[in-house]
């Protein structure tokens, strides 16, 4: 069975695409490398033996996407990555925000319905939920006010998805992940931010490592624990299987409903400082950072209720964050040691 990834070049994707080989699936990627670069599949190829064809196409032209899923009639599926996701520049460039991952969207449901493929899996943040009270959040809580441009694309991405799926009959989950770090634990693959990462994990192996020569805490004084923030973060190849479930539940045919809706997270929140104490444990280092200033867009504590996807998908997360850690240690020391035998 084959199934379309798109931006299989990127984080998640990578890892997505290991985890739907080595339950066997065929896998074709579409990445349009604007914010990505090949090197992950190759890293996939090493791990899986297999090589994967990887179409550069910008989702938003739709005669580009159209001809993909033309020479692609057999796929049973699509998982949605493709998306641009960095919330400070999503503040700073709203109108890139929402062409960029709504076209994206909306041409990729057209092929879906043209081309009749049964099954869609959309890959959409708990950023939607935005600064929530009600904690931990599950599937039903009310949707809060976006906190970024990036977080409103994802709310109207679902909007999008239930409206089409109450008028055709493809089946749709959408998996709204909490925060993914870590990398496979071969070191093949990882996160790959290109120039400054904004995620908090390859900013601390970066600054560990030496390429960040101190970083920031965004955010002290919030009303959580230590008063940074709390967030539920999850490591990378847990999130990859939830996808490949997801995917065997719809072929199963065992959804309820055209559109279900599940939360990936750990059910953990861990707070920007207890996340740096984890990596110094597994590390031994001592990190150099600062205090700073909350950003515009960042919310101040989130993290999941998985039940639902337990119980429904058969799915739990295994690794805890200090292994999360390890593994974005392990990474990233791989990377300099890449750059350093040439």
């Amino acid at each position: 069975m084959k199934v379309l990834v798109t931006g299989g070049c990127g984080y998640i994707g990578s890892h997505t695409i290991v985890d739907l080989i080595n339950h066997g699936f065929d896998v074709v990627s579409v990445d349009s490398n604007i914010r990505s670069t090949t090197q992950l599949l190759e890293g996939v190829e090493r791990i899986t033996g297999k090589k994967i064809r990887n179409y550069k196409v910008d989702l938003c032209n739709q005669e580009d996407t159209h001809a993909v899923f033309h020479e692609n009639r057999d796929i049973i599926g699509v998982i949605h990555f493709a998306a641009l996701k960095t919330v400070p520049e999503s503040v700073a460039e709203p109108l890139l925000y929402f062409q960029n991952n709504l076209s994206s969207l909306i041409n990729v449901l057209k092929c879906v319905k043209e081309f009749n493929i049964p099954n869609m899996v959309f890959s959409s943040s708990c950023s939607v939920y935005g600064n929530t009270k009600a904690l931990p959040v599950v599937e039903s809580t009310p949707l809060g006010e976006a906190q970024s441009p990036y977080a409103r694309t994802k709310q109207m991405g679902e909007q999008i998805i239930e409206d089409y799926s109450k008028v055709n009959d493809t089946q749709s989950i959408i998996l709204r992940y909490f925060n993914p770090v870590g990398a496979h634990p071969s070191a093949l693959i990882g996160e790959l931010p290109l120039g400054k990462p904004d995620n908090l994990v390859p900013v601390i192996t970066q600054t560990a490592i030496g390429k960040i020569p101190k970083m920031s805490v965004y955010g002290h004084d919030f009303d959580t624990r230590d008063g940074s923030c709390v967030r539920d973060y999850i490591h990378v190849t847990d999130i990859a299987n939830a996808h490949t479930k997801a995917l065997q539940y719809l072929i199963e045919q065992r959804n309820d409903s055209n559109c279900e809706i599940f939360n990936l997270g750990t059910g953990n929140g861990v707070t920007v400082l207890e996340a740096i104490k984890a990596f110094e444990k597994i590390s031994g280092l001592k990190l150099k950072y600062v205090l700073a200033p909350g950003r515009e867009g960042d919310v101040i504590e989130i993290y999941a209720n998985n039940s639902h996807a337990r119980e429904k998908l058969g799915w739990e997360p295994k690794i805890g964050i200090e292994d999360m850690m390890r593994t974005a240690w392990q990474w990233e020391v791989s990377l300099r040691d890449k750059v350093l035998s040439n």
